[in-house]
């Protein structure tokens, strides 16, 4: 718990192992017992059916709220479900209180088919400066972490995100198209361009990291929900990489961004994104 007068900081050094117990936790008791053993009523239609709600989001972010606030009092949490009750929680992100953003099943469609291109999403933002990320895939038993400032690993070893090598395509990682109206399909279609291999992608928050392990070049998103993005925008930048929205300024966790936005493995490949998504080829 917080000492009084402990700032971010300090609680950060004191507790980020107590975080991160959090989150081991809430997968081992109410994500992975569910993971391919999913009954039919256990899995729910949100706004269509594409997007998916399960039993296994629900009781984990409720599990990670209790815990997450009682380690640091004065935090609220911004959680996925939790907006979808009450979209009036998502003002949290613009308060001054710290904030904890929760996405507790990334990749929901990939848990629901058995799948393990999943994994849960915390990170805590203060007055929208994202300090300190959490990206767990259970299913792959790996932790990539980052700290503002102190960069990222993923279990325990240094990530560098690298450059792409000079002379190949870029490899992105687009808004999959299930989840994107026709106007936005049409935008991110200047993506297909000579020298560019773009693909649908999967869990956000597994693209973010590839990113950061120089496995992917760069991805284009769509929407700017701040559970799917959050961990992995600071992910990136602490492994080396950038990330900018359309209009060409870093993405901004309390919204209001020039859609579609990069995240990329250095600023010249998230620059020339952006350029082709304002200069389309057609």
């Amino acid at each position: 718990m917080i000492e009084a007068m402990e700032t971010i900081d300090e609680f950060l050094l004191r507790h980020a192992v107590d975080v991160e117990d959090a989150i081991r936790k809430a997968a081992r008791t109410e994500i992975l017992p569910r993971w391919r053993r999913l009954a039919d009523h256990e899995v729910d239609q949100k706004a269509g059916p594409h997007d998916l709600v399960t039993d296994a989001d629900r009781l984990a972010e409720r599990y990670l709220t209790e815990a997450l606030g009682a380690l640091l009092p004065g935090s609220v949490v911004v959680g996925e479900e939790a907006v979808h009750a009450d979209p009036e929680t998502y003002e949290a992100l613009q308060g001054d209180a710290p904030v904890w953003i929760v996405d507790p099943v990334d990749g929901t469609r990939q848990f629901v088919r058995g799948e393990d291109g999943f994994c849960t999403l915390v990170a805590l933002a203060h007055r929208g400066v994202l300090l300190a990320s959490w990206t767990y895939a259970p299913a792959r038993e790996q932790l990539a972490t980052a700290v503002r400032g102190k960069g990222a690993r993923l279990d325990g070893v240094r990530l560098v995100a690298g450059s792409p090598e000079q002379g190949r395509d870029l490899r992105i990682a687009t808004s999959h198209p299930d989840y994107t109206t026709d106007a936005q399909k049409r935008e991110l279609f200047a993506l297909w361009a000579d020298g560019v291999a773009p693909r649908p992608c999967g869990s956000a928050g597994l693209e973010y990291l590839a990113v950061a392990r120089g496995e992917l070049d760069a991805t284009a998103f769509s929407w700017e929900a701040a559970w799917d993005h959050a961990a992995g925008l600071l992910l990136v930048e602490e492994a080396g990489g950038a990330h900018l929205t359309r209009d060409g300024v870093p993405f901004r966790v309390t919204g209001d961004n020039a859609l579609p936005f990069t995240a990329a493995r250095d600023a010249a490949t998230a620059q020339r994104v952006v350029d082709l998504l304002r200069n389309p080829h057609w």
